[in-house]
């Protein structure tokens, strides 16, 4: 049997106010291809299809063309919600997407409630058990939040979804590929960042060994760097399908091939998406910053242009945007200026804005700032000043 595993689509993704929809559309296209050519079974979706709860209907229409092809195509899916997606919304449409043959779960569920999906391939039985993400409130009762300190309550939740998880190998089956997919983050787990920092850790972060030892796969979402998870058995992120941040500037992308069949462990394989407009990190200092916006002026992606100043330069973006349009990110960088400690006002009446101004304006830059320049802060704080009183 073979799966493809893919993850984190993130459709509706906006960066710095450009939608990076199209280039999604383009990678599931090419998805879509490898999935006909490479005589795939079935394909996992393991959460954040969308990139917010309510996705714009562009968005929507990618993500459900995308289906209907792979309808047409006669490959069936599953798909699970992950913590960007609406689990409401998924479950709302779950019923429609099983006409185009996508089984999609928006929130976790027992084993003997639909939380494992059982359906026969054209290589044979196949059985997923679906774990979407599931948010600590979701899985804690009330008493829960009254009765369990902070440390007992991330603990609860662990458990409960180990517990969930263990409980739905009761549903596999000796004469069938048996697979877990989750969207939820592993310990070790190396993150890129993009991520949403909240729920990758402390209470959202769980040992390897929540994870079931009886699956032939694992199939992971929700960590954008692809990678194996040090596992019992074959545990994968698949990563997401673009470069969704500048922390994943230079970043393969792609998605897992994996082949299995039951009792066996399955064999994993990357493949990769070609990237339509990759993302770069670009550093130099303010005496080469011509020569190197030079060099970049024809990068197909966007850029990030972290420069090194002795002091303020104003008119920098505009300068980097005439050479570079494609730059979404122009960020100065200063000496960094050992601060004095300074005195605090206790009483608001002795607080001198213009002079605080200053100050910090000397510890940051290492110089005197302009008349013109406080003059036009005194006139801005002053306005502030009158408007909130």
């Amino acid at each position: 049997m073979r799966l493809i595993h893919t993850s984190d689509w993130h459709l509706g993704r906006r960066l710095k106010g450009v939608d990076r929809t199209p280039e999604i559309e383009a990678a599931l296209n090419e998805l879509l291809e490898s999935a006909k050519t490479l005589d795939i079974d079935a394909v996992l979706v393991a959460g954040d299809i969308f990139d917010v709860p309510s996705p714009t209907a562009d968005a929507e229409k990618v993500a459900y063309n995308f289906f209907c092809q792979l309808r047409d195509a006669k490959i069936p899916a599953v798909v699970i919600a992950g913590n960007h997606d609406s689990a409401f919304r998924i479950d709302g449409v779950s019923r429609l997407l099983s006409h185009v043959g996508v089984h999609a779960l928006g929130r976790p569920r027992k084993a003997n409630q639909g939380g494992v999906i059982q359906l026969d391939t054209s290589s044979g039985k196949l059985s997923v058990a679906a774990m979407p993400f599931a948010s600590e409130r979701r899985l804690l009762k009330s008493e829960d939040l009254w009765d369990k300190d902070d440390l007992k309550q991330r603990q609860h939740y662990k458990d409960r979804i180990k517990y969930l998880l263990k409980k739905f190998t009761s549903k596999f089956r000796e004469d069938s590929v048996n697979i877990v997919m989750a969207h939820l983050t592993i310990d070790g787990a190396i993150r890129a960042y993009s991520e949403v920092d909240y729920y990758t850790r402390d209470t959202y972060s769980l040992a390897g060994q929540t994870l079931p030892s009886e699956a032939q796969y694992i199939a992971l979402g929700h960590i954008h760097k692809p990678q194996q998870i040090s596992n019992a058995a074959p545990t994968y992120y698949s990563g997401s399908l673009i470069q969704v941040d500048f922390g994943e500037a230079g970043e393969e992308k792609g998605f897992n091939l994996v082949t299995v069949e039951p009792g066996r462990p399955a064999q994993v394989e990357f493949k990769a998406i070609s990237c339509q407009k990759p993302l770069k990190v670009i550093r130099c200092h303010e005496s080469d910053l011509d020569e190197t916006l030079a060099a970049n002026r024809e990068h197909p992606g966007f850029l990030k242009v972290i420069v090194e100043l002795n002091t303020q330069k104003i008119g920098l973006a505009d300068k980097v945007r005439k050479v570079c349009p494609q730059a979404l990110i122009i960020e100065p960088k200063y000496p960094e200026v050992k601060t004095k400690k300074r005195q605090q006002y206790r009483d608001a009446n002795h607080f001198d804005a213009v002079e605080e101004f200053r100050n910090y304006w000397r510890d940051r830059q290492g110089t005197t700032p302009d008349d013109s320049v406080l003059k036009e802060f005194e006139t801005l704080y002053q306005e502030l000043s009158d408007a909130t009183h």
